[in-house]
């Protein structure tokens, strides 16, 4: 079954890990044990970067999603979020239709479209099964890293991100008993690779953040591969 970020919940407690330590709290307190949580400083050091690199990029990112907005992605997949996400959306909702992508030729889906791509793949998943079993003798599959289950797509995976041609990046609130409910994978539409790249969503955006000021990104004016891109 997915699980909740790290917490477990016993009786009427919540167990659940901040900034290393494990802590039990009531139910009615567990939201405001995470009020000073903040996406806002990583933001901030985006557009600065983009500010400084390519300054149209920040008229593609939308305003900040609103509760409705979280409870109705909340409510269609019958998961809750992690916290950091939601904190993230509520600044940007993601970015307009654009070619000047975000995360190296990735564009950051807006809650709307996050719930379109889902949905698509829980749509078009029967199908991959139908033509594998056929094929193959049994259903898709993948040969992801440690901490991921072997799906080919898991409705408990969320794409956040699109590429366009059909990959994502996902918070998976899925995992194995290796992995970390929150964490960040690869989703190939063409591949069986399932890539871990971050523990949680925060770790992905922070280590971001870290190679936007390292100088592991540059800009590409590429229609089908634009925006912040790796140099290599």
């Amino acid at each position: 079954m997915p699980g909740t970020f790290g917490e477990r919940q016993v009786a009427d407690q919540w167990l659940f890990k901040q900034e290393g330590v494990y802590i039990y709290t009531s139910g009615a307190t567990y939201a405001s044990v995470f009020k000073n949580i903040t996406l806002k400083k990583y933001w901030e050091k985006i557009e600065t970067w983009i500010l400084a690199n390519c300054p149209p990029i920040l008229d593609t990112l939308n305003a900040g999603a609103s509760e409705q907005d979280i409870n109705n992605l909340e409510n269609v997949i019958s998961l809750k979020l992690p916290l950091d996400f939601i904190e993230f959306y509520k600044i940007h909702n993601g970015q307009s239709f654009t070619h000047l992508n975000l995360f190296d030729g990735d564009r950051l889906l807006s809650v709307d479209e996050i719930i379109s791509e889902w949905k698509l793949w829980n749509e078009v998943l029967p199908d991959i099964d139908k033509n594998c079993k056929e094929m193959y003798g049994e259903a898709a599959s993948s040969t992801p890293d440690k901490g991921i289950k072997p799906y080919w797509w898991s409705s408990s995976w969320i794409p956040i991100t699109s590429n366009g041609c059909g990959d994502n990046y996902c918070i998976d609130l899925d995992p194995t008993s290796d992995g970390t409910c929150g964490q960040i994978i690869r989703m190939w539409h063409d591949m069986p690779n399932r890539d871990l790249l971050a523990t949680s969503f925060k770790n992905w955006i922070d280590n971001y953040v870290t190679d936007l000021q390292s100088g592991v990104y540059t800009i590409s004016d590429d229609v089908g591969w634009g925006g912040i891109v790796k140099k290599d």
